[in-house]
């Protein structure tokens, strides 16, 4: 077997590469997303006002942003399970940072829609969603969920950290200089990529997910560690399915389905935040306070989610997605009932701790019912199926706002839709091959 370019990861080195990989794409990720996800509630309101938007025109530029992340999501992930996903991340990542250079110079909508919602949109789903969860599971097996659990926690603690640092630089520099300042951040994270994400399984290195102990005699020879790795997985319960074997399951579909709910309902809620927040009468300092909250929720449930699912066996998993969803329409029930200042702390909180536990507990259901062979594709096309409901959802919002006044009629279809999404989780099954599979080549 040859080694690639990438063979300088060190079989031998005290600490598994696989977790250097974890804390940098982890880092890297939280700086991308973050500032993606959460920086556009801080300047919401600052942009419809500047650029004369309704907030349903203003959401839109993140919904294309979900819109085109969904339709790559496929190419992306074939391009991950052919060639490998340190370049295609690489490229995203440039061209995330060039939207939002762009955005420093934008004076009219459709400059704003191609900054943020195309560039930087496609550059953030492009290099940081597929690529860095298909290197993870290809790394990791019986341990993949902590490895996912870490990364998240970071993308969390990301969103955490970076909400009071945006909200004052808006504040200080005005959010053209703060995006313009946070493209170059983005640029000086590429060469942190470059040197911690590899192209290939770790089984071309000589290794064994989660730095599991190599046979001398297996190790020796690198032309069977492709075998010995996929009987590895295999000892986790975790089968090689094409793509093909894959959708032709009815856990597939039920899973995307769940998937694409998740989205909307996360979507669809979170960059409106700030300004439901401030409708309510509560300060842009204490919303932007309370939005932290939120997403600090979002870190012990990542982690702890990970850790949880790693010990669920492949026939209950359902129930731990199943469980968020029930959380979740709790949570938004509980404010639709008491319309109280406690109530949207309770709300803030569920949401923190649901939307950032599902996205790692489908990945893990995805990568431990079907394995790592096609994962990038499988992975990707689920997101596929998000696309229009991602461009959907906060436009949908944002609508609902502009013709009822307030974000009543939204939250109750999220509750509907959460509290469904927990009933049908509940009667998807394990997935088995249906064939003997060969190995990864």
């Amino acid at each position: 077997m040859s080694v690639d370019a990438d063979s300088n990861t060190r079989p031998h080195s005290r600490m598994f590469f696989g977790w250097w990989t974890v804390l940098v794409t982890g880092i890297v990720s939280g700086l991308g997303h973050g500032f993606y996800m959460y920086g556009l509630s801080v300047f919401f309101k600052d942009i419809a006002a500047e650029l004369s938007l309704s907030r349903a025109l203003t959401a839109l530029a993140t919904g294309l942003g979900r819109l085109e992340g969904g339709l790559i999501a496929p190419l992306t992930g074939g391009l991950c399970d052919r060639v490998g996903p340190k370049w295609v991340s690489v490229t995203g990542l440039g061209i995330a940072v060039s939207g939002f250079a762009l955005m420093y110079f934008i004076r009219s909508e459709w400059l704003y829609f191609l900054a943020w919602g195309i560039l930087a949109g496609f550059g953030i789903n492009l290099g940081l969603t597929v690529t860095v969860d298909k290197t993870l599971t290809n790394w990791f097996v019986r341990k993949r969920g902590l490895a996912l659990g870490v990364k998240f926690t970071l993308i969390g603690l990301g969103g955490v950290v970076l909400l009071p640092i945006v909200d004052r630089m808006a504040a200080a520099f005005g959010w053209r200089q703060t995006c313009l300042i946070w493209s170059a951040v983005m640029l000086s994270c590429i060469p942190l990529i470059i040197l911690f994400m590899r192209q290939k399984r770790p089984e071309y290195y000589g290794l064994l997910p989660d730095g599991a102990a190599v046979d001398p005699a297996s190790g020796s020879d690198h032309s069977n560690m492709l075998d010995v790795g996929v009987e590895y997985a295999a000892s986790f319960e975790e089968d090689e399915f094409s793509f093909r074997q894959a959708r032709s399951t009815s856990s597939y579909w039920l899973v995307a389905l769940s998937y694409a709910i998740a989205t909307v309902v996360f979507g669809g809620f979170t960059i409106h935040i700030i300004p439901f927040l401030t409708d309510a009468g509560i300060g842009r300092t204490a919303a932007g306070g309370m939005m932290s909250l939120m997403v600090f929720f979002t870190m012990p449930s990542r982690f702890f989610g990970g850790i949880l699912a790693d010990r669920t066996g492949k026939d209950y998993l359902k129930f731990v997605l199943a469980g968020c969803f029930a959380l979740q329409a709790l949570g938004m029930g509980s404010f639709l009932v008491f319309r109280s200042l406690p109530s949207i702390y309770i709300l803030l909180v569920i949401h923190g701790i649901t939307s950032g536990m599902m996205t790692p507990v489908v990945i893990i259901i995805l990568g431990r019912y079907f394995g790592r062979k096609a994962f990038g594709t499988i992975f990707g096309t689920c997101m596929f199926f998000n696309a229009p409901i991602g461009l959907a959802a906060p436009v949908y919002t944002g609508w609902i706002y502009d013709t009822t006044g307030g974000y009543t009629a939204a939250i109750m279809l999220f509750a509907a839709l959460a509290a469904a999404s927990s009933t049908v989780m509940c009667f998807v099954r394990a997935p088995r091959l249906p064939s003997i599979s060969s190995g990864f080549r």
